[in-house]
């Protein structure tokens, strides 16, 4: 077939030519289908393969098409510069004035831009209904909103910028424009966001529906957004549009000095009235403060905050030192306003710190807090960091439960983290030290409701609570290292709960005792392998049990007694870790006990041939044995010295009943 094909891709190639071949060749209507089967084969790998192709350099094609708009309109700047120097070189070769001929030509070529501009946006730009006339366009190009938590590229859009309107269009997959918005530029802020590993050449515009992130292709590109949009907002203001407005005008300070020169003549050389003149001279102040309004605001947009925090100090240093120039008083008050100005964008700036990594929200807003910090604005700013840490905190801990994760680890690591971070930025303030305590207590409230919705409900089983408990305890008690003791206030917010689960679990735990029917003879076990296995248990759970194995596959106890055992060492072992704190030991020894009597309380059943001998002994290794080893394990768990525990072992030595005569006729053991 490839050689049968081959005539598809001849330059040459003529599809009458072809079929009228093909028709002569072929006989029949099958050799047909099947010429017409071959044919469908190609289309389909020629297909398939182009598909692989494009899909191979889908990236190259969205690139070059990014450059493709960006050359556009780079085309575009450079014509009208061209044509711009053309004209100032046609007037100075004819004499005539520069400055009127440019003005004119100026003219000329907005209105030019104006009406092409108008146009494209009336025939490219679908479901625009705005109105053009008498705006002045300013630029235009390609830009990728990105997304403002995790930088993600959301859609391609085309920005048009006149003197009162910023609209912004959506790039189709065919290449058309889709109306979405317009904006007000003198309602619009510009943030210059500087290059990260993530993200580069992007603008953050503040717009009344919300900030919003896009990206240019270039770093040229990037800046020239930002100057046109600078004057857009300033359009309307005096002074803005140099390309029409008037001369510059000399500066105050000499047209005032001039006056003083006629008033003087003569020239006086006395010490006296040159100390006057300097001091006249000096009256309006270094040129650089009349200048830092506008640079505080410049380095704001740009989010140049340290710049910006060092003006305003440094403005503030000399208002300290002199307020003898002229309008000092005003511009003490425009330093205040542009420090409110400042410390309000900053704390914006910290309440968007949210992020679903906390190791995310502390970097971010480590800058904004040390520069508050230096600003005398602590409080503030402490204030607006716990807020964001506790997002940041909760959200871990709904994705945590989601995950079915170890939600208490997780939870101190991050306090851990939040503290050591917060005591780093506002180490020498002792009151936002105060409020990181608060906050870690409301924090922790807050984690142990969580933990009671989810963890310890009602008819949980004791093992899971202790395993719950235990699980935070032990992280919690290393907050210590730091300073940050947390564990009295933990057992205090769980300790009403868990005291009524432990009674719970009392409850159920009595019920079980005496449901089984025991035949009170000695446990067998059927297999030695078996035997072994339960001695290992044993072993394991603290108790060794080889004294009352006999033969190969015997216990000389019931099984009632040795199933007992197994679980009353267990239970013993989960109210030991609960009764590490003092405030659960009596509710968990009272469990403990109230097991111990009602197993010992168990009588055989009436009617039932039973050796008195072997249930007295059943019954004295409950009291002389497993309590004892029960009562250590207790101790040596829980760290307490097991009160009660220690008070029933004595009540029960004492009640112990004499053990029956050994009868001749009929003896227990079997061995």
């Amino acid at each position: 077939m490839g050689e049968l094909m081959k005539e598809f891709d001849s330059i040459n190639f003529s599809v009458e030519k072809y079929t009228k071949q093909l028709v002569k060749e072929c006989v029949g209507g099958a050799d047909l289908q099947k010429c017409k089967k071959e044919i469908h084969t190609y289309r389909d790998q020629t297909s398939s393969t182009l598909k692989k192709s494009v899909y191979a350099n889908y990236m190259q094609f969205i690139e070059t098409a990014k450059e493709i708009s960006h050359l556009e309109s780079e085309m575009t700047q450079m014509s009208l510069l061209l044509q711009e120097q053309h004209n100032i070189l046609s007037c100075l070769t004819d004499g005539k004035g520069v400055s009127t001929q440019r003005e004119k030509d100026i003219e000329t070529l907005q209105e030019n831009e104006n009406t092409h501009a108008t146009r494209v946006i009336k025939e490219m730009v679908q479901n625009f209904t705005g109105k053009l006339e008498g705006k002045t366009f300013l630029y235009e190009g390609a830009l990728m909103e990105l997304d403002n938590n995790d930088y993600r590229p959301i859609q391609r859009v085309f920005f048009f910028l006149f003197n009162d309107v910023l609209i912004i269009c959506k790039v189709k997959h065919d290449k058309k424009l889709e109306f979405v918005v317009d904006y007000d530029p003198k309602k619009i802020a510009v943030i210059n966001i500087k290059d990260l590993d993530g993200v580069k050449n992007a603008i953050n515009i503040i717009t009344p529906d919300g900030s919003k992130i896009f990206q240019s292709i270039t770093a040229a590109g990037k800046k020239e957004w930002i100057e046109q949009l600078e004057v857009a907002f300033r359009w309307d203001q005096p002074g803005q549009k140099s390309k029409k407005g008037p001369a510059p005008q000399p500066p105050k300070r000499k047209s005032q000095e001039t006056p003083i020169s006629n008033k003087h003549p003569s020239i006086d050389l006395s010490p006296y009235s040159a100390q006057t003149q300097i001091k006249a001279a000096e009256n309006f102040g270094p040129e650089w403060i009349s200048t830092a309004n506008e640079e505080v605001q410049t380095l704001i947009a740009q989010r140049h905050f340290e710049d910006a925090e060092c003006l305003i100090k440094r403005c503030q240093e000399y208002l300290a030192q002199d307020k003898t120039f002229v309008n000092a008083l005003e511009f003490e008050e425009r330093v205040r306003q542009l420090e409110k100005q400042l410390m309000d964008v900053l704390l914006k700036e910290l309440s968007k710190c949210h992020a679903r990594n906390l190791q995310v929200a502390l970097r971010s807003s480590r800058r904004c807090s040390q520069i508050l910090v230096n600003m005398g604005k602590a409080r503030q700013a402490c204030g607006t960091v716990l807020k964001v840490c506790s997002i940041a905190l909760r959200t871990a801990q709904r994705e945590a439960r989601r995950n079915n994760s170890e939600i208490s680890e997780l939870f101190f690591c991050d306090l851990a983290q939040v503290a050591c971070d917060f005591i780093n930025v506002f180490e020498n303030q002792p009151a936002c030290v105060s409020a990181l305590v608060v906050w870690c207590n409301a924090e922790l409230q807050y984690f142990a409701n969580q933990l009671k919705k989810h963890y310890l409900t009602k008819g949980s089983h004791l093992e899971a609570i202790a395993k719950c408990v235990e699980g935070v305890r032990n992280p919690c008690a290393k907050l210590t290292e730091i300073g940050l003791d947390l564990s009295y206030h933990l057992e205090g917010l769980l300790r009403a709960d868990l005291d009524e689960l432990i009674r719970e679990s009392r409850t159920r735990l009595l019920e079980t005792i005496g449901r089984t029917e025991d035949v009170w003879q000695p446990y067998n076990l059927h297999t030695k392998t078996n035997l072994k296995r339960l001695l290992m248990e044993f072993d394991n759970l603290g108790m060794d049990m080889r004294a009352h194995a006999t033969g190969d596959t015997w216990i000389n106890l019931t099984q009632s007694t040795v199933n007992f055992t197994r679980h009353f060492l267990q239970v013993v072992n989960h109210c030991a870790y609960l009764s590490k704190s003092e405030a659960l030991s009596p509710s968990c020894q009272i469990l403990l006990s109230d097991l111990l009597q009602a197993q010992l309380a168990v009588k055989p059943t009436t009617g039932l041939s039973v050796d008195p001998n072997f249930v007295v002994k059943n019954k004295q290794f409950l009291v002389e044995e497993l309590l004892p080893v029960a009562l250590n394990k207790f101790r040596e768990i829980s760290g307490n010295g097991g009160e009660l525990l220690s008070t029933l072992q004595q009540q029960m030595r004492k009640q112990h009943a004499p053990i029956p005569k050994r009868r001749n006729v009929y003896q227990t053991d079997v061995f």
